[in-house]
């Protein structure tokens, strides 16, 4: 799709854009979106077992241009869950508080699974909850301890379970609101979103898993 200017963002509503977010995030109008929930590299250079790996997972100069923008282009009290890799936590909380972002929460999701052993199993996923101004606490709290169901991840070498996002999206995604989404991969987040009725905006750089996104949405 051709990236225009929109002075909102209905012409992106429920659709996965295929390039890079740094190019295509500031086209959107500020405090354009309800919710983020987003799974962006975790700069570890990581590569699954069959040899997949994920874009920009090899430097964090996107890093605080894309929490920068991703900030503008939310509501005003409003909220961000953002996955992250805790080996580079540090370059992750300075890129949020550059933008402008509070962290206001954390959650561990246990895994029943070792994804991979060094000094010790590392079994467990993590996201930080964002605050953009002062959001009113959801009338429905969840725990921050959510358990991880194996995805496969046979659309994408980090593809995140529905299971452990559709409570984020019904908890911190207003019913009527937008969900954005700048490293959409395999298009999960997008896909809880429809699944509970609200809007979404995806953004994917990999033409192969924009696609794959897009035929998961479609169906």
């Amino acid at each position: 799709m051709a990236i225009q200017n929109f002075t909102t963002a209905n012409g992106y509503r429920d659709k996965i854009l295929q390039g890079d977010c740094l190019n295509i995030l500031p086209t959107l109008p500020a405090g354009a979106v309800d919710f983020i929930l987003t799974d962006p590299p975790y700069i570890t250079r990581y590569q699954s077992r069959d040899g997949r790996s994920v874009p920009n997972d090899d430097n964090h100069r996107w890093l605080k241009p894309a929490f920068a923008e991703m900030h503008r282009v939310l509501a005003n009290d409003a909220f961000c869950v953002s996955f992250y890799g805790w080996p580079q936590a540090d370059k992750f909380l300075q890129a949020y508080r550059a933008a402008g972002f509070r962290v206001v929460g954390h959650f561990a999701f246990p895994k029943r699974y070792t994804s991979r052993s060094r000094f010790v199993r590392y079994q467990h996923e993590c996201a930080h909850l964002l605050a953009k101004g002062n959001p009113p606490c959801p009338r429905d709290t969840i725990g921050d301890v959510i358990d991880w169901t194996y995805s496969g991840n046979k659309l994408h070498p980090t593809q995140k379970p529905l299971s452990v996002l559709l409570p984020l999206v019904e908890t911190f995604c207003p019913q009527q609101g937008t969900l954005l989404d700048p490293f959409s991969g395999s298009g999960s987040s997008l896909l809880a979103a429809k699944t509970l009725g609200r809007s979404y905006i995806g953004i994917e750089l990999d033409a192969k898993y924009h696609a794959i996104a897009e035929r998961r949405l479609e169906g």
